[in-house]
């Protein structure tokens, strides 16, 4: 396809959506917008774009679809902005916000401007953030949720799709209601209970001043994305509240339940708990994206002596194997030390993993 493209926007998940488009539709026009220029800069020389936008409006009226890759707030005071401007009748406009009721509702101001609006929400992410995060790989086997109501034509939606074929993504069609009930499901109700996990260790820890540092380990792994952004998550679950508060009240009734079983100290029914969590939890997908990024890590065990972290990140850059993140759980004199690094992609690890096998003998295991 040939056209101007705007993305408004210019973060991990805008610039990754401009190199996916700008690979696939290679005679196609990137312009980007963003807040802070030097995002935009860095964009434009790192090729993620072909040109900056000085404004919102002068990038968007002549786009023949416009990307809007900006925090839930602020897509629906972007999308109040376009209804007011004369933009190319054929426009497709679309979003990549975490929740759709709202900002579908808001778009009815383009609506009535005769611009079609498609809400998208690609279930993709990454340890990093920022346009210099950006890659054309990020939504490959992802899923891609599209909110189309329904006076949207069909071929504006398949218009849509070729438009972000590049992503090598898996599009679901689904109503703003439904990818709200689900998305709060799977992805913004485990966040609470990340954080109000996290919330309660802090306040037990002024107590006792172990627990910070036993809190490491798998602890650190179940509630990691408790460090997820702050504004970004009051937006959503404000967004998102009612259907927040329905599973909240519904995750009291399990939890009281819990309760029960340990006042009642009945074994089997604690044993059946944890079975059916268990099973339930082992059947889901292994190898497809969800809601939720994904963390590839590879443990692996390591004396403790100097310079041993350097030698083994040597061996991966000496492959050109990329790490998104390296940590150590645990490193004591005279015992191994277990040194975890993160990856961006389920191949790095293992191609990691094959590498550090064939410089050395350190024993290496893979992320539950």
């Amino acid at each position: 396809m040939k056209g101007r493209v705007f993305v408004i926007g210019l973060g991990l998940i805008g610039g990754s959506l401009a190199l996916c488009i700008k690979k696939e539709h290679m005679e196609s026009e990137i312009v980007g917008f963003d807040i802070n220029y030097e995002q935009a800069r860095l964009a434009k020389m790192l090729g993620v774009i072909d040109e900056i936008a000085e404004s919102i409006p002068s990038g968007a009226i002549e786009a023949d679809l416009i990307i809007i890759a900006a925090p839930v707030n602020e897509t629906k005071e972007i999308i109040q902005l376009l209804s007011e401007l004369p933009l190319n009748s054929e426009v497709i406009v679309t979003d990549t916000g975490s929740t759709k009721g709202k900002i579908v509702e808001s778009s009815r101001s383009l609506n009535k401007q005769g611009i079609t609006f498609i809400g998208g929400h690609p279930m993709a992410g990454s340890h990093k953030s920022g346009v210099s995060a950006a890659k054309e790989i990020l939504f490959e086997n992802a899923f891609y949720l599209l909110t189309p109501e329904d006076h949207i034509e069909d071929y504006k939606v398949d218009t849509l799709k070729e438009w972000l074929k590049g992503t090598h993504a898996r599009f679901l069609r689904t109503t703003p209601d439904t990818h709200d009930y689900l998305t709060g499901i799977v992805s913004h109700f485990p966040h609470i209970i990340a954080a109000s996990i996290v919330r309660q260790t802090e306040k037990l820890s002024e107590t006792e001043s172990l627990i910070p540092r036993l809190a490491a380990g798998g602890f650190r792994d179940i509630t990691r994305i408790a460090s997820s952004s702050p504004k970004m998550w009051k937006d959503i679950l404000l967004h998102n509240r009612e259907i927040l508060i329905q599973l909240l009240n519904q995750w009291q009734l399990e939890m009281n339940e819990v309760k029960t079983l340990l006042e009642q100290e009945n074994s089997s029914a604690i044993f059946n708990y944890f079975s059916q969590a268990k099973q339930f939890r082992d059947g889901l997908p292994q190898k497809v994206k969800g809601a939720i990024p994904s963390f590839y890590d590879l443990y692996v065990d390591v004396p403790d002596y100097p310079g041993v972290i350097s030698e083994i990140t040597g061996y991966l850059a000496k492959e050109q194997i990329s790490i998104t993140n390296i940590r150590i759980l645990e490193t004591r004199e005279d015992i191994n030390g277990v040194l975890v690094i993160s990856f961006q992609t389920e191949e790095d690890r293992q191609r990691a993993e094959q590498c550090i096998g064939s410089y050395s003998n350190y024993a290496t295991s893979v992320g539950i």
